[in-house]
């Protein structure tokens, strides 16, 4: 064991150290370190070698992030044109919306944390205000318009600046915001909608602030 461990070198192995010649390691580290900081002159360089000691830079490659292609919607004729927002007659049925009604109603009272008797009507007002009313029963109450006046049936869809509501008598009726005052009832909780301050898209009106006091117009 001991003759392992303090075995003899093989003689080719005892001589000088085998350095490599002067000029070619000069040469071999100039080029290294032009490879490895190429933001720095020859005579940069060559100071660091001089003075300090060399921290070798690292040049991160510059990725070049793909363009990202804007995927293009359809314009306001265009949407008209393939009538995307037309109801077809034979949808046209009172009936086929109950069932939307009442997802609204439990929408609502989640909306809401449950329409007790004692809850603040402002803030069953507020959050109404800011609601998504498809599925709604509205009625007109006052209008400039007297033929408006009585409609009632389920909102189907919502739009800037006019409502589609569906009567129970299985008819369509659009109804414009402007000019005219809408009821909503829902478990005692009476709430008026005034149109010609409720011009917003359905999207938009969640981030509106509205007044719940001031001046009430048609």
């Amino acid at each position: 064991m001991e003759g392992e461990l303090y075995r003899r070198l093989p003689p080719g192995e005892t001589g000088q150290p085998r350095l490599q010649p002067a000029a070619e390691a000069r040469a071999f580290v100039s080029a290294f370190l032009k490879s490895s900081m190429p933001r720095r002159k020859a005579a940069a360089i060559q100071d660091f070698l001089t003075r300090k000691a060399v921290v070798l830079e690292h040049c991160p490659r510059k990725r070049t992030k793909p363009k990202r292609k804007k995927t293009k919607g359809f314009t306001a004729k265009q949407r008209r044109e393939m009538r995307l927002f037309d109801i077809e007659p034979e949808q046209q049925r009172y009936a086929i919306f109950l069932p939307l009604h009442e997802l609204w109603k439990q929408y609502i009272r989640d909306l809401c944390h449950g329409l007790k008797p004692d809850a603040q009507p402002q803030m069953v007002q507020g959050k109404l205000l800011k609601a998504d009313l498809h599925g709604a029963i509205v009625t007109v109450t006052k209008s400039k318009c007297p033929s408006y006046v009585g409609i009632t049936g389920i909102i189907l869809q919502e739009f800037k600046h006019v409502f589609k509501i569906i009567t129970k008598e299985d008819k369509l009726k659009v109804v414009p915001k402007l000019n005219n005052v809408f009821s909503l009832e829902l478990d005692g909780f009476i709430s008026y909608i005034y149109g010609s301050k409720f011009q917003l898209r359905a999207s938009e009106r969640s981030a509106k602030k509205f007044k719940l006091k001031g001046t009430i117009d048609l």
